[in-house]
C-alpha cells in the first residue's frame, strides 16, 4: 500500500452526479475507495454509480435533515465524507429575496453540517476519517452578484476549521479544497461572457480555466493516510490567480 492507496474504505461525494464532484467521485474510486455517489434525483444517482466499477447509490437530499439522517443510515459506513453538494443564485446583494439567500446558504452551507453530523459519530467510535468540504476561491475572495455563494462559502471555510477544533483529537482531519474558476454549469454563465472569460484567462497565471480532473490529485491527497498531519487546512486550487497580484 501507499500513502495514497484508498482500498477498502467507502467515500461519499455529496453532489456528484455531474461536474466537480463527479470528477472526485471518479479519482477517489482510481485511488481505491468504494464510492457513493449523491444526489437528489435517484434515477441519475443510479445511472452514475453504475458507470464507476464498485460505486453504490445514495440519493437524498443533503439539506434535508430526515432524509439525510436515513439516507446515512442506508448507506452504512463513511471512511470519507466529501461535502461537495452547492448551487449559486445570481443578482446584487440588495435585491436577493430571502429565500434565495437561504436556499443558497442551505445547500453550500448547511448541508455539510448536517451530512457531517451524521456521519461522524462512526468515525469518531473508529478514532479515524477523512473529511473534505469543498469551498471556493469565495471562501477568500468576493465579488459582485454573488454575496450569498460568497458567505456560504467563507463558512465552509470556518466550519472545516470548528471541525478540526472538535475532532481532531479523536482522529478525524478535516480540510478543504477551494477550486478558483472552474469550468461547470455553475460557472457557464461566466464562460460564455467573453470580457469575463478574457479576464480569467489574463488573470490566473496558469492562463485557463480550471478543469474538473485538476481537483483530482487533491482530494486524494486529502482523503488518504498522506495527509494524517494536515488539519483545519483549506487547500486553494486555483492555478494561481489568489498568490498574484
Amino acid at each position: 500500500m501507499t500513502p495514497f492507496d484508498l482500498d477498502g474504505r467507502t467515500a461519499l461525494v455529496t453532489g456528484s452526479t455531474r461536474g466537480l464532484g463527479l470528477e472526485l467521485a471518479r479519482a477517489l474510486a482510481g485511488a481505491g475507495a468504494r464510492v457513493a455517489i449523491n444526489g437528489r434525483d435517484a434515477a441519475a444517482t443510479e445511472l452514475v454509480a453504475a458507470s464507476i466499477d464498485g460505486a453504490v447509490a445514495a440519493s437524498f437530499d443533503v439539506a434535508d435533515e430526515q432524509a439525510v439522517t436515513a439516507g446515512i443510515e442506508r448507506l452504512g459506513r463513511v471512511d470519507v465524507l466529501v461535502n461537495n453538494a452547492g448551487i449559486t443564485i445570481r443578482g446584487p446583494l440588495d435585491a436577493m429575496a430571502l429565500v434565495d439567500w437561504q436556499r443558497v446558504l442551505d445547500v453550500n452551507l448547511t448541508s455539510a453540517f448536517l451530512v457531517a453530523r451524521a456521519v461522524v459519530p462512526g468515525m469518531l467510535a473508529r478514532e479515524q476519517g477523512k473529511i473534505v468540504n469543498v469551498g471556493s476561491i469565495m471562501s477568500e475572495l468576493a465579488r459582485p452578484g454573488v454575496a450569498a455563494y460568497a458567505a456560504a462559502k467563507g463558512g465552509i471555510k470556518m466550519l472545516t476549521r470548528s471541525m478540526c477544533a472538535e475532532w481532531g483529537a479523536r482522529g478525524i482531519q478535516a480540510n478543504g479544497i477551494a477550486p478558483g474558476y472552474f469550468r461547470t454549469d455553475l460557472t457557464m454563465p461566466l464562460q460564455q461572457d467573453a470580457q469575463f472569460d478574457g479576464w480569467v484567462r489574463a488573470r490566473v497565471p496558469a492562463g485557463r480555466w480550471g478543469e474538473a480532473g485538476d481537483l483530482g490529485g487533491a482530494v486524494v491527497f486529502l482523503a488518504s493516510a498522506a495527509s494524517d498531519y494536515v488539519n483545519g487546512q483549506m487547500l486553494i486550487v486555483d492555478g494561481g490567480l489568489s498568490a498574484t497580484v
